[in-house]
């Protein structure tokens, strides 16, 4: 992630992945906006493009090529993307509320989430209705259709309700992919049926004769049946009722009509029409509030009332950027006009499209491969990212507006900085971020946060040892709720490793200059990460320091309490010759960030990795006790070479790794055989000298990531042989899925290597 070089003034926060958003992130990118921090909160991480879902859907492209990678385009453009389901708004407070963060401050917002299918219309959640929209979710309800086709025994019958564009498109996509799979398979594709149901008296209603005509002779020419004048007025788990009182036995219905608002939409007092989208000027502004925008299918222009078509959305990314910027600047703000007629390219399933614009009506295989250069050079935009130029100015000459008590916080975040005690983060300002956290408390807690003293004052039972560790970093992340969570976790695994339990901790932490208001809510949003961690291990914080920084980071000084008898502790030493090692976790976050850093990393990696380093490790050490672990380590900055280096050499063993048992995160391989590593990785390189033969081992594709510094990593632990296959199946019941046994541990030879690596 990249640090801000000026002070946060301004804050625009993006709901949503949209087409139009996309278009935001990269404007901002090619243009920065000093003082100005964009957050985009969405719950997919890959966002697709509604163009090519027919294409992808018919097997013309891969996953990749109709996605865009938002956390990726989001750190091209210096943005934060906090990944996370938005359920409401409260403009008293100017916040997002979302589904498992705490809310998120905003000065401008901008909503683009697409529309959401009717439940009530569709039939429950256990019925076999795919709803298209919103189109995130379509793509893992495709998937187990599509294997649901190629395995069910017996004839399937599929339905789509909708006779729109967007429908008729993609009932003869899945006929052409279900049907080849099918032949794939040396079965028959005649067991498929399809259906298209249409509410009206013929499908493509906006669309001229003949390309109607055109379409109505493609399906009678595929088989499958259409049913106009058929509005499917309830669904069940065996199939579908029309209006008309017809009932019809389905397998699987996709509905492709009568998408509306989401439902939190109702409860934020925006002015909504009738179908629950937001009403919004020629601006982009709701019509409510002027300090929120709305674009894409969610939004519906009361000056230009348009049918929800994605051409609108691409197009509204300019305008919507512009005037973001304008409002910010205070600034008067420019209308956006729609186009009234545009030209639509509308595939038939198999590299053959029609073209529609008004009267106009052209078809043939060209045309299908005119759409895929427009489609593929749209993706390019967002996905080819280009190399940027710096275009942040001083922030003393930034345009961003700002007025009274504000502008005198500006001029102070903006000034020369005091060092030693005058670096600390304000008393009012520290306090209004901690005031609404609630750390677990504690009877063995004399004096903590409940009561604030000069230092904590913390009881230790008879009985007890303490154990005491310290960790502190940089931020990696642009998230600084999900940044807490990991600090702390990392912070812990030294405790837990040891066979401790967690019983206090003093925080540490320096946050970036800036408005009082942003330096107080990316406090509030890290500790927050930072307690949910902590009381799940019921470790209470008790204190800590808050300075300013270049850069976020936050520590910790734990305490922990194990019982004083030497055979309790879980140490590094231990290790016996014939015990197995067991890593509850995958390895590979070093040159995955350092590949996140460079734009280098697919989005779904990077959420595969924030999840390991989330995960506690408290469970996993209390089963390698049970298990009666003979010397356990938390992985972390050595990497897994260094580590268990220091755990042989105590022990006086030998070990062997066996790379192909290493769980590895997915994609690092792949960036670390591109020689994308971290920048401790040269450092942790020269243990090298303790691996015996070396040189056999170069060339593996896994060889790399045994150097490979972690972050918040897994235990590492040996194990009697005996107890070995028992415990590792009690460590993935217990959420450890990637638990594996990846070496065994020998007596001490007379080489000076301690360490064999084998395939």
């Amino acid at each position: 992630m990249k640090q801000p070089t000026t002070p946060i003034l301004r804050d625009i926060v993006l709901v949503g992945g949209g087409h139009t958003h996309v278009g935001v992130l990269r404007n901002f990118a090619m243009k920065k906006m000093p003082g100005v921090r964009l957050t985009v909160i969405c719950r997919d991480t890959h966002t697709p493009y509604s163009g090519m879902l027919p294409g992808y859907v018919a097997g013309h492209y891969q996953y990749d090529d109709v996605h865009i990678d938002l956390r990726r385009l989001a750190e091209f453009a210096d943005a934060r993307f906090f990944r996370s389901e938005v359920v409401g708004l409260d403009r008293h407070t100017d916040q997002v509320l979302c589904s498992d963060r705490p809310p998120v401050r905003y000065d401008r917002l901008s909503i683009n989430i697409g529309s959401t299918p009717n439940r009530t219309e569709i039939g429950s959640e256990g019925t076999r209705t795919i709803p298209v929209k919103p189109i995130g979710e379509f793509n893992a309800r495709w998937l187990a259709l599509l294997a649901r086709a190629q395995t069910q025994p017996g004839s399937m019958h599929i339905a789509l309700v909708g006779g729109g564009a967007g429908g008729v498109e993609l009932i003869l996509a899945m006929h052409k992919r279900l049907r080849h799979e099918l032949s794939l398979l040396d079965k028959d594709p005649n067991t498929l049926k399809f259906s298209l149901f249409t509410r009206g008296a013929s499908i493509l209603p906006t669309h001229n004769h003949s390309v109607q005509q055109r379409f109505i002779q493609t399906l009678r020419c595929r088989g499958i049946a259409l049913h106009a004048n058929a509005a499917v007025v309830a669904v069940d788990d065996s199939g579908l009722t029309t209006v008309n009182g017809e009932y019809h036995s389905v397998d699987e219905v996709i509905w492709v009509t009568r998408a509306g608002g989401a439902s939190w939409l109702k409860e934020t007092g925006l002015s909504l029409d009738a179908d629950g989208f937001i009403e919004v000027t020629n601006t982009l502004q709701t019509i409510t509030d002027q300090n929120i925008f709305a674009a894409g299918d969610v939004a519906t222009m009361v000056n230009h009332p348009r049918e929800k078509a994605g051409v609108f959305a691409v197009r509204q990314g300019q305008p919507l950027a512009r005037n973001l910027r304008r409002s910010l600047e205070n600034n008067s703000l420019r209308d956006y006009h729609p186009q009234r007629n545009w030209l639509a390219l509308i595939s038939t399933g198999d590299k053959y499209a029609v073209a529609s614009r008004g009267n106009f009506y052209a078809a043939g295989a060209w045309l299908w491969r005119w759409k895929d250069f427009i489609d593929r050079r749209f993706m390019a935009k967002f996905n080819d990212l280009p190399a940027m130029e710096d275009n942040a100015s001083s922030p003393v000459h930034s345009k961003v507006a700002l007025a009274g008590e504000e502008a005198q916080q500006a001029i102070s975040a903006i000034a020369m900085r005091c060092g030693g005690c005058g670096a600390k983060v304000g008393a009012s300002t520290l306090n209004r971020a901690l005031s609404v956290l609630r750390p677990v408390e504690r009877d063995d807690v004399l004096i903590g946060l409940h009561a604030p003293d000069d230092a904590a004052v913390v009881r230790v039972p008879h009985g007890k040892a303490v154990v005491h560790s310290v960790d502190f970093f940089r931020s990696f992340i642009d998230d600084p709720y999900i940044f807490g969570q990991i600090a702390a976790n990392h912070a812990l695994g030294d405790i837990f490793a040891m066979g401790a339990e967690a019983q206090s901790s003093t925080a540490i932490a320096t946050v970036p200059q800036g408005l009082e208001s942003k330096v107080e809510d990316t406090l509030f949003q890290m500790m927050s990460g930072a307690i949910d961690v902590l009381n799940d291990a019921n470790c209470a914080l008790v204190g800590g320091h808050t300075g300013e920084g270049q850069e976020l980071a936050l520590g910790f000084a734990i305490n922990g309490l194990i019982d004083d008898r030497s055979d309790e502790i879980m140490r590094k030493g231990g290790m016996r010759p014939g015990d197995v090692l067991i890593l509850t976790k995958p390895i590979g976050t070093g040159t995955l960030f350092a590949a996140h850093a460079r734009l280098e990393a697919k989005g779904r990696w990077i959420d595969d990795a924030l999840q390991s380093m989330r995960h506690s490790n408290r469970l996993a050490a209390e089963c390698l006790r049970r298990f009666e672990a003979t010397a356990c380590t938390d992985l972390t900055g050595f990497g897994l070479l260094g580590h268990l280096v220091e755990m042989t050499r105590p022990s006086e063993v030998d070990a062997t790794i066996y790379l192909s048992a290493l769980p590895i995160l997915e994609g690092a391989e792949k960036t670390a055989g591109a020689g994308i590593l971290s920048s401790l990785q040269p450092a942790n390189v020269r243990l090298r000298r303790a691996i015996r033969k070396v040189e056999t081992m170069v060339k593996h594709p896994r060889y790399p990531l045994v150097f490979d510094p972690q972050t918040a990593g897994g235990l590492l632990a040996s194990v009697a042989a005996d107890h070995a296959d028992a415990c590792v199946r009690e460590l993935i019941s217990l959420g450890y899925s990637q638990t594996r046994i990846i070496g065994a541990i020998h007596p001490k030879g007379d080489s000076l290597e301690p360490i064999t690596l084998l395939h």
